[in-house]
């Protein structure tokens, strides 16, 4: 019997979540603009999930969509969705409904939190090139050496650099708040935890190149010397 043309494989991939405050496509489309123009680069075709939990149940999704879609990223689905009418319409306009990984619960004592189910470290020992992506789901991640400029380090937990750090680096992927980025010498193209990110123009002069810890403190990233 000859071999199927084709594979189906479960996978993971790191997307980031736009939520909607506002129902107008013109005012949605201005602040895209000015969000792609921050880094125009990295954001190109990105693709991209939209939160709608704060629209109104009317509100024109397609008209939303193609003012997103103009400033250059691509919408795979839709998150969010409040009631049945909503959903039909999110259905019809042909994009998926996702529903997103951390919903909030309310705790009763049959219902306890669940600490997340973490991986042994992921420790990478080899430089890492130009056009490189490395992710480590649900741990963190180690590098001992350096990391070119145009490479993608991806970590749900902490990351660690021991080495040049020349290229894009981005912890707390599923969204942990608490994960921190280590570097011994930062020259980062992009830096971000949990969806905040500061592009390499935004790093303090005085901790280029230096050794540098980063942190959210009130959801903004924070940057302090690595002793």
């Amino acid at each position: 019997m000859s071999q199927s043309p084709i594979e189906l494989k479960g996978s993971n991939f790191t997307l980031s979540v736009v939520h909607l405050y506002d129902d107008q496509p013109e005012v949605i489309h201005k602040a895209m603009q000015e969000k792609m123009a921050q880094a125009p680069e990295f954001l190109k075709n990105a693709p991209v999930v939209i939160n709608i939990s704060a629209l109104p149940v009317g509100a024109d999704l397609g008209a939303l969509h193609r003012a997103i879609e103009s400033v250059g990223l691509r919408i795979v689905g839709i998150s969010g969705c409040q009631d049945e009418e909503q959903r039909k319409i999110v259905l019809k306009s042909e994009l998926p409904l996702l529903k997103e990984g951390k919903s909030q619960k309310v705790l009763t004592k049959e219902n306890k939190p669940t600490e997340p189910i973490f991986k042994k470290t992921r420790i990478i020992n080899t430089p890492v090139r130009s056009g490189q992506r490395i992710y480590a789901p649900n741990s963190d991640l180690i590098v001992t050496n350096n990391v070119s400029a145009g490479a993608e380090l991806i970590a749900d937990g902490n990351i660690h650099i021991y080495g040049v750090l020349r290229g894009r680096v981005l912890a707390g992927a599923s969204g942990d708040q608490e994960s921190q980025i280590f570097c011994t010498h930062l020259n980062a193209e992009l830096t971000s935890i949990a969806g905040q990110y500061w592009l390499s123009e935004k790093i303090p002069e005085n901790f280029v190149g230096k050794a540098a810890k980063l942190r959210l403190v009130n959801n903004e990233l924070t940057i302090e010397t690595l002793v």
